[in-house]
């Protein structure tokens, strides 16, 4: 093959050979030249005339991605894979090939980024649960499968508005955001988390976006002069006290402040850390001193201290965070740290990877100091999600869970440091020790005292494990739990009980709609279902309906495929949840029966994707649905007997339409209403009543109920509403 640098066209502007090989020496002196020079070659002939959405020849997104790789200053095999990451799924190349021309490693890289990339057919939680798992089984084998895949979706989504169709972007935006980005984070990638981050925020919700954006300005307008001066004196105070540092300010992300947004019930004005700087310091020591000289400076924010440097994150991330009241009365905050910690901060499993003889994997020793743990053992450890089935819905979401939340540390009555996800409880914990510990576990011990099973676990605790002499896991443990090891050895124990009533859903969900379409389902063959559906039995295809795999309507299209668009329609419309059968559709668990009949709690109103549990009430009132932090169930602390573990069914989000409140504080100016009533009709909320009180000269409060599709919906709509200048506070109402 020539090795002669290709031409490409005089349009299109990305890395030449030259460029990229001289970006891999620069860091790899020794790097195989030749073997980059034959990769780009390849991979423009074998994409020849090919072109992207964009008009832009197709072999442009293999280099951009390879170049994106350099600024991790990964291996030559890596550059390589990047280069040839397509080729085996979109030309007529084969593994043969790649193994033939560019060696066995190159090859078995290639093929497991390919694997990545296809993807099943099948439903929407379907498809991401097996993206997942074809991820972590990949990487359990080589960590630049996945620094390779995620070069290639940062690339793809800085492109992405090339693509025409808006509901093909906001679906691999949102798959971005709910698989790609926790991963990066999980390795610690902090750059391209962010950027990941920020560019499906644009797509998935621009109207919010340019909503903050807009405050931001307004922000750096007014204290930008403030910033630089703080900036100034952090270090000039730093210096004076014999410390060398260098000090940079920076503004958060639209996203960062979005998510804030939507997790803390605050207006855009209370929050305390839009702008933040970075101290970079020499030695380890000096992190404790310049913290030092910055707390006798200024006051400290409370509760806004963390060490991250004696308690590194499951990233290997290290830095002390604080947050004062800075020069001028502006708050701020810190983060202190080394030049080694600001790297692993950056770029993280890629700062401490390289070959060791002839692997290439963690190198505890070259880390040092600022390195200790390999970061993918908690993306390992997701494994276990797949270990005992499962449904998808289950497995995605607390796959994400564990790697969204941050940490709190606990220990063992021996002193060992158990790291678990922020809200974790002591099952998590039992199950965090070992499988045995938590399937034998009766109760617990927290600093000494026995404690309730639904404790939270806060930075500190000790924690002992009660135990007994044989495994039980009865249904309500679940809504004891956040990680996903500790459900999925739960749901290993409560799997065979559950298929009957998912049966049972599943037939009452088909029930509905045929009646819907106005047809009798009584003495019609679901044959064709059966066939369409690759299911043996009746009762394997309501069982899969009730898990949420297959829709009730398409199982009505199957059997009466001429059906008019009207009756798919009034088919597939949503319902809203009211107490007794249609209730049960979509509520789920605790060992329901066709007698005990459902009402949801006034004192919560829970909404689909509230984490719920079930109280059995006396005298045969049946069960009152609660959310899991309602007040009332102190009431019941003592009495395990009456919990029932509760979940909400794939097509409660999907399939219905629930009454939430929201109460606001809103400036008193016209046309603030209107503006309010806007946004909440953008984010897809029906407004269906509005009650005002409380107004003053400057301000007023309104109560708002609004039809939402679930608890994530109603989130979103908060969130837009906190970053309206004109609003003031916006709090969930409950009861």
């Amino acid at each position: 093959m020539p090795s002669a640098e290709a031409s490409p066209p005089r349009h299109q502007r990305f890395l030449r050979q030259y460029e990229l090989i001289d970006r891999v020496k620069s860091y790899d002196p020794q790097a195989d030249e030749a073997l980059l020079d034959r990769a780009y070659v390849y991979a423009m002939r074998m994409h020849g005339g090919q072109l992207r959405a964009s008009g832009d020849p197709y072999f442009a997104h293999p280099i951009e991605v390879a170049g994106i790789l350099t600024d991790y200053r990964l291996d030559t095999a890596a550059i390589v894979t990047a280069l040839l990451h397509d080729v085996i799924e979109d030309t007529v190349a084969t593994r043969a090939d790649i193994a033939g021309k560019f060696g066995e490693e190159v090859a078995e890289l290639v093929e497991g980024v390919t694997k990545l990339s296809r993807l099943e057919m099948g439903g929407e939680h379907a498809r991401q649960a097996e993206n997942l798992r074809r991820f972590i089984l990949a990487i359990s084998k080589d960590v630049r499968v996945l620094m390779v895949k995620l070069a290639d979706r940062l690339h793809n989504m800085r492109t992405l508005h090339h693509i025409a169709k808006p509901e093909k972007r906001e679906r691999i935006a949102r798959e971005t955001l709910d698989i790609y980005a926790p991963l990066a984070r999980s390795i610690g990638v902090h750059r391209i988390c962010q950027e990941l981050e920020e560019l499906s925020f644009k797509h998935l919700n621009p109207t919010a976006r340019d909503a903050i954006l807009r405050r931001l300005e307004t922000i750096r307008t007014e204290q930008g002069a403030a910033v630089a001066t703080a900036s100034g004196e952090v270090t000039a105070r730093l210096e004076a006290a014999g410390i060398a540092a260098r000090v940079h300010g920076r503004q958060k992300s639209a996203y960062s402040i979005w998510r804030k947004l939507q997790r803390k019930s605050v207006a855009f004005s209370q929050l305390s850390d839009i702008y933040g700087f970075r101290v970079i310091v020499d030695e380890e020591d000096d992190c404790y001193r310049a913290l030092g000289v910055i707390h006798k400076a200024w006051p400290c924010v409370p509760e806004r201290f963390k060490d991250y440097i004696s308690t590194p994150k499951r990233n290997n991330y290290r830095s002390l965070h604080t947050t004062v009241v800075g020069p001028r009365g502006l708050r701020i905050e810190l983060q202190i740290r080394t030049e080694a910690m600001d790297r692993v901060a950056e770029e993280g499993v890629a700062a401490h990877w390289r070959y060791k003889g002839q692997t290439y994997g963690f190198d505890a020793q070259a880390a040092g100091a600022d390195g200790g743990r390999d970061p993918l053992i908690n993306l390992r450890q997701l494994v276990q999600l797949m270990e005992h089935g499962g449904d998808a819905e289950e497995m995605v979401e607390h796959a994400k869970l564990e790697m969204y939340l941050d940490q709190v540390f606990v220990f063992t009555p021996k002193g060992q440091l158990i790291s678990l996800p922020q809200g974790a409880m002591p099952l998590d914990f039992a199950y965090a020790v070992h499988t045995d510990v938590g399937d034998t576990a009766v109760g617990v011990k927290i600093n000494g005292e026995l404690r309730p099973l639904r404790t939270p676990l806060v930075n500190g605790d000790v924690v002992e494990v009660v135990r007994g002499h044989k495994p039980s896991a009865p249904p309500n443990w679940r809504s004891l739990t956040v990680t996903g090891r500790a459900r999925s050895a739960i749901r290993r124990h409560l799997r065979m009980t559950e298929r009957e009533e998912f049966m049972r859903l599943g037939r009452a969900a088909v029930d509905q709609v045929f009646a819907r379409a106005g047809r009798d389902r009584a003495g019609v063959s679901l044959r064709p279902a059966l066939d369409r559906f690759a299911q043996p039995t009746e009762e394997e295809l309501y069982e899969q309906v009730g898990r949420g795999r297959v829709a009730g309507a398409d199982v009505l299209e199957s059997v009466f495929p001429g059906l008019k668009p009207s009756e798919l329609t009034a088919a597939s419309a949503r319902t809203r949840i009211e107490d007794g059968r249609s209730a049960r559709l979509y509520v789920r668990g605790g060992g329901l029966t066709p007698g005990v009949s459902l009402h949801f709690a006034d004192c919560c109103s829970p909404v689909p994707g509230d984490r719920i549990v079930g109280i059995l009430q006396p005298s045969g009132e049946g069960l009152a649905v609660h959310t899991i932090d309602c007040p009332r169930l102190a009431d019941y602390e003592d009495q395990d007997d009456v919990w029932r573990d509760l979940h909400w069914t794939p097509q409660a989000e999907d399939n219905t339409v629930s009454r939430a409140r929201l109460m606001a504080t809103i400036r008193n100016a016209p046309g603030v209403l209107g503006q309010v009533c806007t946004l909440i009709g953008e984010a897809h909320g029906n407004i269906v009543n509005m009650h005002m009180h409380h107004r003053q000269s400057d301000f007023f409060d309104v109560d708002l109920d609004i039809d939402v599709a679930g608890a994530r919906h109603l989130t979103n709509i908060a969130a837009a509403l906190r970053a309206c200048p004109s609003v003031e506070t916006v709090d969930r109402t409950k009861g």
